[in-house]
This record gives C-alpha cells, sequence and structure tokens, in this order.
C-alpha cells in the first residue's frame, strides 16, 4: 500500500512525500483508516514502528476540516506522553506533517521555564503535547482549558505507568469532556494498562503489528558472560569495532551512566550521559551531539529509553541487565529502525542471570552467547543460561568460529578481528 491510497487531504498528503516516505508501516496502514473514521483506537506497537504518524496524520485531517477562526482558538487534540523527549519528537512531527495547515501545535513539558509556554497558550492553540506534571501545574494556573477537546491520545501508557504518573493521567482524564475521540497505544499491556484502556476508550477498534514482548525482527542480539568488575574494559574492546558507528549504551541507574560516559571519555570514545538528574538543556545537547554524530556513544537510563528517537541507532548494549523483561524489548527498539538492521548486544555478570533467564523466557528466542572474548566470567557457562541460547555444536558465538580462525578461547588480537558486518 501506498500513503496516496490512505486518502490523506493533499496538504497532509504532500507534506508526508516532502519527508521522502511513499509506504505507510503497519501500524501506519492499519490504524489511520480507524482514526480518520472517529474510532477510538488501542495500539499495541514498539517504539520505532511509526506510531506517531498513525495518530498525527489522521488527528490533522480531522482538524483541518474546520479551519480556526482568527480569535482565540481552543485547544482540540491533546496528547499526553511521559518524557520530555518524546513529547519534544511528537511536537516536531505535528509540525512536519501539518506545516501546510493553519494549525498551531504548542509542545510544554517540565525542567524548563514557564513563561514561553503560558504565552502560547494565552495566544491559543489546537494541538497540545505535553507530560502531565506541567500540563497538571499550568492547568491549577487555569491557563489550560481541554473543554472543547475533540481527541485525546495517551501514548506509551506502560511506560507512563512504569514511571509512576498513574494519578497524574487520572487527573488529566477527570478534565476531559465525555464526548471525545481516544487513542490508547503501549508497547505492552500489563493488568493495570488494561484496566486503565478499559476506562478510557469506547468500543475500541484494537491494532497490534507486534506481539506482545517480542523484539524487532531485524536486531541481531548476543550476550557476553562478564565478570562485574571488566564490563566497562568489555565495552572499551567492542567499540574497537568501526561497525558501531552510533551507540546507544543502557545502564541501570544514573550514577552509573555517568561513570560509564566518563571511562569511556578516558578512552578516547565520545560520550555523554542521558538521564532525568541532567537539565533539559544538557539532555537537548547531547541528544543533539549523538544525531549530528559529535559524540559516539550515548548512555541512558531507562527513563530515557523511549524518549530517543534516532533512526541511525546502530547498535545497542546493555551494559547492565534489566530488572523487568520487558524493558529489554524496549531497549532494543531503540535500534533496527526505519528498516534498516541492528545489533543489540547484553553484558551479564553473575548477580543478573536470574534476570537474563526471564529475559530469555519472555521473548522466545535463540540469542547466541559470545564465547571466548578477553573478558569471558569464570563462572561456568552451564550455570549462565539454558541451553537453548548454544549453538548444535555447544559453542555457537564463539570467538573463533564466528570469525573463522583462532582459538575458541583466543582474543581479537589472535584469530581475527571479530568483524560486524550487518
Amino acid at each position: 500500500m501506498q500513503f496516496a491510497e490512505l486518502g490523506l487531504i493533499p496538504p497532509i498528503a504532500q507534506a508526508v512525500a516532502a519527508e521522502g516516505y511513499e509506504k505507510p508501516t503497519p501500524i501506519q496502514e492499519r490504524a489511520i483508516p480507524h482514526v480518520l473514521a472517529g474510532r477510538d483506537l488501542l495500539g499495541l506497537a514498539q517504539t520505532g514502528t511509526g506510531k506517531t504518524a498513525a495518530f498525527a496524520l489522521p488527528i490533522l485531517q480531522r482538524l483541518a476540516h474546520i479551519s480556526p477562526g482568527k480569535g482565540h482558538r481552543d485547544i482540540r487534540c491533546l496528547v499526553l506522553t511521559p518524557t520530555r523527549e518524546l513529547a519534544a519528537q511528537i511536537g516536531e512531527s505535528f509540525t512536519t506533517y501539518g506545516r501546510n495547515l493553519p494549525l498551531r501545535t504548542t509542545v510544554i513539558f517540565g525542567g524548563v521555564g514557564m513563561e514561553s509556554q503560558k504565552q502560547a497558550l494565552r495566544h491559543g492553540i489546537d494541538i497540545l503535547v505535553a507530560t502531565p506534571g506541567r500540563l497538571l501545574d499550568l492547568c491549577s494556573q487555569r491557563l489550560v482549558d481541554l473543554r472543547h477537546l475533540e481527541v485525546f491520545v495517551l501514548d506509551e501508557a506502560d511506560r507512563m505507568l512504569d514511571m509512576g504518573f498513574i494519578h497524574d493521567v487520572k487527573r488529566v482524564i477527570a478534565m476531559l469532556p465525555s464526548r471525545r475521540q481516544t487513542l490508547f497505544f503501549s508497547a505492552t499491556m500489563p493488568p493495570e494498562a488494561q484496566d486503565l484502556a478499559d476506562r478510557l476508550l469506547v468500543r475500541p477498534e484494537q491494532v497490534a503489528v507486534t506481539p506482545t514482548a517480542t523484539t524487532a525482527e531485524k536486531v541481531e542480539q548476543e550476550v557476553y558472560f562478564v565478570e562485574k568488575a571488566d564490563k566497562r574494559a568489555l565495552l572499551v574492546d567492542v567499540l574497537r569495532d568501526s561497525d558501531m558507528k552510533r551507540v546507544l549504551v543502557f545502564s541501570r541507574t544514573k550514577h552509573g551512566a555517568n561513570r560509564i560516559a566518563e571511562h569511556l571519555l578516558k578512552a578516547n570514545v565520545g560520550a555523554e550521559a542521558i538521564h532525568g538528574n541532567k537539565s533539559q538543556n544538557a539532555r537537548e545537547r547531547a541528544l543533539a551531539n549523538f544525531k549530528a554524530g559529535r559524540i559516539r556513544v550515548m548512555v541512558a537510563t531507562d527513563i530515557a529509553a523511549r524518549g530517543i528517537d534516532i533512526d541511525e541507532v546502530t547498535h545497542v548494549v546493555n551494559f547492565d541487565v534489566p530488572e523487568v523483561p520487558e524493558t529489554y524489548v524496549h531497549r532494543i527498539g531503540r535500534t533496527a529502525r526505519a528498516g534498516a538492521s541492528g545489533m543489540a548486544m547484553t553484558f551479564v555478570e553473575h548477580e543478573e542471570r536470574i534476570d537474563w533467564r526471564n529475559i530469555i523466557k519472555l521473548t522466545r528466542q535463540d540469542i547466541p552467547v559470545v564465547e571466548g572474548h578477553p573478558f569471558q566470567s569464570r563462572i561456568p557457562m552451564s550455570a549462565a543460561a539454558p541451553p537453548s541460547t548454544k549453538g548444535p555444536n555447544g559453542n555457537r558465538g564463539s570467538w573463533g568460529g564466528r570469525n573463522g580462525g583462532g582459538g575458541g578461547g583466543g582474543s581479537r588480537g589472535g584469530g581475527g578481528g571479530r568483524r560486524r558486518g550487518r
């Protein structure tokens, strides 16, 4: 199917074409007709599937049918999203796709001054993209009027709940008019998310483009068993691979992210950390440097996992294994976006092996173990992972076997450099 077949009006179709898009992604192909028809929608989709356009395009078309007057504008669409970065990216998408329409979009989030956001609200807007905390702050100042809202989008619902925003979300929902179209997007559907969806949606259409808790098809995955003290040395070692052009490294803690970035800088690897303790300006500057290629590695905590929307991430490294298996799915979904391939590497130390087994159980995938690397754990592999992670010869992913030479215990210097030409 081509975008031209979705029934988009010319101003929107032209904006899509100007971005070089010809074919919609599966979530766009299946969701856009339902949203255009005015139905409530439950969308189950991982990050990187094109879901922002799946709701932005039909919302713009709906709002374009009534041309805004010259006077004050009422907020007709609210998109609620968990992180500042994601809010900014969604706002940018509305602006890009709505460039030929007389609609105003404003993004509001915390961590920055309120004055410009207040001015935009006073001026009048059609589309508001917001994080819950700042939205409620401005509502308490009577600067946000949602009585005329036509469309409400709750994006990344599972992440919103993970971050403890459920009470804020409920407070926002209480301010919405009962007659509205509601679009609910989530990568996974834990019981709390399902309960929220049941309360929000009226006879919704459901679109699921990837089975819940499966990983992106084009992400190649590997696991390294390593001593905890050797993880940073292993990271520097794997980064010698020139194919690792744009790398996203995940740390379990903010302090850990800082330490990893500092270690990489000492090793002459361009890196910056991004997490909740960083100021908004610092986060935006780090993201801009990463997108522009001025730094090669971005070290992030899980709070940033859904907030980084960069198509060219070649590798994701799970420096720390996530305690929640579904988080692994979200992390590695940062690569292999927009049709590209990608690689996810996970470093597992002894205390994380139970968490790793839970990930294997959830994803139901045969993830190769890299054996014979210079920092391999001294604990036997039999204690590390279920047999399914090994190949028929018992040493799938061994250093020598994948290089076509060198012994199973050899380092990069012995059996020829290990290459990842994917």
